[in-house]
């Protein structure tokens, strides 16, 4: 089968204003210059779940399940001392709570010595309660990359994955157990939906990835590396759309961001990612949590976009890419573009040449995209692009004054690298002979 790129028109670069009416900027017309191979999204080895007209089917409203035990990390401050009062107890054992917990990275009651003796256990019981069973734990990268395949308290499966960078630690967080987006390249996505995590199982994952460095347990750093030993920056780039999970992901950053009574990390440090939820961009915009945002576009054109990303059949290219930029106009904060490559699908150069046209029709200075290799995944024989390939596309990018960096790949080995995610057979197996708790 042969790709035909269409001809476009564009006005001047920056010539039309953040915001305008996406039709002003880059048209597609009729399609030109036969003969580029092209690969259509399919799904192989699994059936993807359609509607009654035949689409893709898209779920945003989580499956209704027994919700996990409320939390510290889901709750605020003054919301913690409200609880602690209600079990008869002084709300300033919230904020020894809180030291301990995202401080200490204990939810152990015999570590807790500065609370009494007596009714600690309940104590602890009550305000930090088991979210997370650790079922596997597999390494990869000399023992810099990590990743756990955990079990919530009704048996659904998720997965982390953490990795030792110089300079920094990053851990890649699952915000929902599945996903409802339905990517037919995307491995979370053949499983469906089981349902959104709460914000405190989404912070778990990362007091229980600090414990493990501060144990010892990710691969030791260079004398150079003068980083602290806890995780520095977050990525929703796990299991699930981040934004269909919209109010437990933000009180989690929230939580995060909390110097006084949360974990204290930086804003700026915090990836949220999303395949285009258009509102949920825009509402994201206006929270003034200067949060890196990502959007995983994966192609510049909706004839493909439609097949590649469902969700691209409510919200499109241009709608998407004019929220992206309205993100930089309102928070400051440079939006990443993510694209994975993949052989013959969209990794072609007309479709880099497109997407420098979008980006800059809406200005300069405002994105940088991230390129990445595909990752594969069991069952299908879609791949990664050719290097030479990649290094054009990236180049093209480059030259049309779009900043773009080939971003490194981490744990493939151990099928933990974006796309990856999933729980397998073996994992269920796993899974089902470890007792939560």
């Amino acid at each position: 089968m042969t790709d035909q790129p269409p001809v476009r028109t564009t006005t001047p670069r920056q010539a039309r204003p953040a915001g305008a009416p996406a039709d002003t900027a880059v048209r597609e017309t009729k399609p030109k210059d036969a003969g580029v191979r092209q690969v259509r999204p399919k799904t192989e080895g699994w059936q993807q779940a359609k509607d009654e007209t035949g689409r893709p089917l898209l779920q945003f409203a989580s499956p209704k399940r027994g919700k996990p035990p409320v939390h510290l990390a889901d709750l605020t401050h003054d919301e913690r001392i409200a609880k602690l009062k209600e079990l008869g107890l002084p709300g300033f054992r919230a904020k020894q709570l809180e030291k301990h917990y995202f401080t200490h990275y204990t939810s152990d009651p015999a570590a807790m010595t500065d609370l009494p003796a007596s009714g600690r256990e309940e104590l602890v019981a009550g305000m930090l309660p088991p979210l997370l069973t650790e079922v596997r734990r597999l390494e990869t990268d000399r023992g810099d990359t990590i990743k756990f395949l955990w079990k919530l308290h009704d048996g659904a499966l998720v997965e982390s994955v953490l990795m030792r960078y110089p300079g920094r630690i990053t851990l890649c967080v699952s915000s929902q157990a599945g996903c409802g987006m339905n990517c037919p390249f995307c491995a979370t996505g053949q499983a469906g939906l089981t349902r959104n995590m709460s914000a405190a199982e989404i912070i778990e994952q990362i007091v229980r990835a600090n414990a493990l460095i501060a144990a010892g347990g990710l691969g030791g750093k260079k004398s150079s590396d003068h980083s602290l030993d806890r995780v520095s920056n977050i990525v929703f780039m796990g299991m699930g759309e981040p934004l269909a999970n919209y109010a437990r992901v933000m009180q989690a950053v929230r939580v995060m961001v909390d110097k006084d009574h949360g974990l204290g990390m930086s804003a700026r440090g915090i990836t949220v990612s999303t395949v285009g939820l258009v509102p949920a961009i825009k509402k994201l915009a206006d929270e003034d949590i200067p949060v890196t945002f990502a959007l995983s576009l994966h192609a510049p054109d909706d004839g493909l976009r439609d097949e590649l990303i469902p969700v691209n059949s409510k919200w499109k290219v241009d709608e998407a890419l004019d929220a992206a930029r309205s993100y930089f106009d309102k928070t400051g904060r440079r939006v990443s573009i993510e694209y994975a490559l993949i052989k013959d699908m969209n990794d072609h150069a007309w479709r880099a040449d497109l997407l420098a046209d979008k980006l800059n029709a809406r200005g300069r200075g405002w994105v940088h995209v991230n390129p990445i290799p595909l990752n594969p995944t069991p069952g299908s024989i879609w791949t990664a692009s050719e290097v030479p390939v990649q290094n054009e596309f990236v180049r093209r990018l480059n030259d049309a004054g779009i900043p773009t960096t080939l971003r490194d790949t981490r744990g493939k080995e151990i099928d933990g690298a974006c796309g990856q995610l999933v729980a397998t057979e073996e994992d269920e197996a796993a899974a089902e002979a470890t007792p939560v708790g």
